[in-house]
């Protein structure tokens, strides 16, 4: 019964995963191509120097000084032929010199020399691959510690889902192909892999994959409602209307498109842990009480769902709050009108895909 229900799913991903499959490199972008390379470095020495000021360093009242405090940084490149050069280079307007103590490690752009410009430096940002990395292993070890066998495996299915995202979904969006589509296949795909991985071939995870699979349609349909209802088109973000514009893509249908396809992939992590959680509980109830009817079952799990979906809840919406607090925070700034920011375009977006 139930690999019949799964099976045309099945069939239904494959044949979108053929269908849709980026053949072509990503299209042009119309930017000129500048010839540059971002070499790491270490800080020298760091000190504090008179420099002219920019839109960086506005004030409150709109004027821009005429001088201000910068921070020029001397720094010893590690990688790339430049290996041991030593260049000096400004920092952003709020890192001060005190942030770059002798030893931390930076990247830098060099932009290469050309027949009409000579070869220069700037500043692009800390080196942050070591801290990253650590921080990633420990994250490992601690899934593994917990959760043995079955934490590995849900770490291969988490590579796994950002192969496919790398490899089939945004190249597919490149391409022009329907953003709904590909994110309900790139999604179908990343869950019959990750959660037989992770919890094994069974009726439990079988029926938690069907569960998952009705509520991304259902996060799909009342995404679509939503986009149109409340007439979110995506251009009011800035960097859905910058993509449009290198894609040279400004059609709304698409724009729109691509929020369903982010809503449907915000969606996956949430319908994921929801279905197998209540499709867990149900199987652990059953083999407590084998003689329970199937009544019974229903409203012992539902009992169970309430408590999951209403910590649910304030999970998604915390984790978008904290991702957004410096925008809340300029909203406090510009003392806007509570509903006017709610109403705005970048502001509806984030709710529709919370709700």
């Amino acid at each position: 019964m139930l690999a019949s229900l799964l099976a045309p799913i099945a069939a239904l991903t494959g044949l979108g995963l053929a269908e849709l499959w980026p053949t072509d490199d990503p299209p042009a972008t119309g930017v000129v191509a500048v010839a540059a390379e971002y070499p790491r470095a270490e800080v020298v020495e760091a000190s504090s120097e008179r420099c002219g000021g920019s839109n960086e360093d506005r004030r409150p009242d709109g004027a821009i000084p005429a001088e201000v405090d910068c921070t020029l940084l001397t720094a010893r490149v590690t990688t790339s032929d430049a290996v041991g050069q030593s260049v000096q280079v400004w920092a952003p307007a709020l890192i001060r010199p005190e942030d770059l103590p002798p030893g931390t490690a930076i990247v830098l752009v060099r932009y290469l020399q050309t027949a009409g410009e000579p070869e220069a430096w700037a500043w692009y940002d800390y080196a942050r691959t070591v801290p990253l990395g650590v921080l990633a292993v420990l994250y490992g070890v601690v899934v593994v510690a917990v959760a043995g066998m079955r934490g590995l495996r849900a770490l291969l299915g988490l590579a796994f889902a950002s192969v496919v995202i790398a490899v089939f979904v945004l190249p597919a969006l490149l391409q022009g192909s329907d953003p709904l589509l590909v994110g309900l296949t790139g999604s179908s795909a990343i869950m019959f892999v990750v959660l037989y991985l992770a919890h094994g071939l069974s009726r439990r995870t079988t029926t938690a994959l069907l569960g998952t699979f009705a509520g991304l349609g259902a996060t799909a349909v009342l995404g679509a409602v939503a986009a149109r209802s409340a007439r979110i088109s995506g251009i009011s973000v800035e960097e859905n209307y910058r993509l449009a514009q290198l894609t040279g893509n400004l059609d709304g249908t698409a724009l729109r498109g691509l929020f369903l396809a982010s809503v449907v992939l915000a969606g996956l992590g949430v319908l994921n842990d929801v279905t197998i959680t209540q499709a867990s509980a149900v199987w652990e109830l059953r083999a407590a009480d084998p003689h329970a009817g199937i009544r019974d079952l229903f409203s012992r799990g539902m009992r169970i769902g309430r408590d999951h979906i209403a910590s649910t809840v304030y999970t998604i919406a915390f984790a978008y709050a904290g991702a957004a607090l410096p925008v809340l925070l300029l909203v406090q700034v510009y003392r806007l009108p509570v509903m006017q920011m709610i109403g705005s375009g970048e502001f509806a977006e984030e709710i529709a895909r919370t709700l």
